[in-house]
């Protein structure tokens, strides 16, 4: 089965251009009901979703920075100890060090992996959210065109010899359609913007605790003791 972010993306990669045809061809809004209601569906999804993994990161960085910090105040307690010569006892809380260490490690893996994956439900979120507010909008438009094309119709039956009302209907209905096209590529437009701001973000924010510890070391040899 497809998994809940495939799902998401083959709605957000969806051409509303399509979309809009196949209305306009079968005469009916069935198709863009059934859109709106799997993104409604699956957007409820992916907030959930969302909002369990936002949890874990917080979780995996809280653990992160609680072994950080343990290692760090156990390396200082082991240069005491050598000082004071009680050997065994530094060799016993290196060993320590060398455990909470790997945990630390090992936890700001799994954080840094699982930020990403938040970034990235963040952002297909976001997206998922522009497409369904442009699709309804869009829906609306065509409601209006397609009762449009329909009364055009009657009065086509009805009085066959007005051929310019009818004209008039052509120009409008075509006025109407080339406007919903318009909107959708305005909203493509916004959308690849998005896109790109938030694949930075998420760039910026995978590889930013990594930039900010090596600072961190570079500062302690720089500047920490001997």
């Amino acid at each position: 089965m497809p998994s809940l972010l495939e799902k998401i993306n083959t709605l957000v990669s969806a051409n509303l251009h399509s979309i809009v045809d196949r209305a306009l061809e079968t005469n009916s809004l069935k198709v863009m009901d059934e859109y709106i209601r799997q993104a409604e569906k699956n957007l409820d999804a992916l907030e959930d979703s969302t909002a369990t993994v936002g949890g874990t990161v917080r979780t995996l960085k809280r653990k992160y920075e609680e072994f950080a910090a343990a290692a760090e105040k156990l390396d200082q307690d082991i240069d005491t100890l050598i000082i004071k010569g009680k050997d065994n006892l530094a060799a016993a809380a290196q060993a320590e060090l060398n455990t909470k260490q790997q945990l630390s490690q090992d936890y700001y893996e799994q954080w840094q992996e699982q930020e990403a994956q938040y970034q990235q439900m963040l952002s297909m979120r976001l997206k998922l959210e522009s497409r369904l507010t442009a699709i309804r909008q869009e829906r609306g438009h065509l409601a209006d065109l397609l009762k449009l094309a329909e009364a055009k119709k009657v009065t086509t039956k009805t009085i066959k010899s007005l051929d310019d009302i009818a004209k008039v209907g052509d120009a409008e209905m075509s006025s109407i359609s080339e406007q919903i096209r318009a909107r959708i590529d305005q909203e493509d437009a916004r959308l690849e913007v998005a896109t790109q701001n938030i694949s930075d973000q998420i760039e910026d924010a995978v590889r930013g605790g990594e930039i900010d510890l090596q600072l961190e070391e570079r500062r302690k040899r720089l500047l920490g003791k001997e």
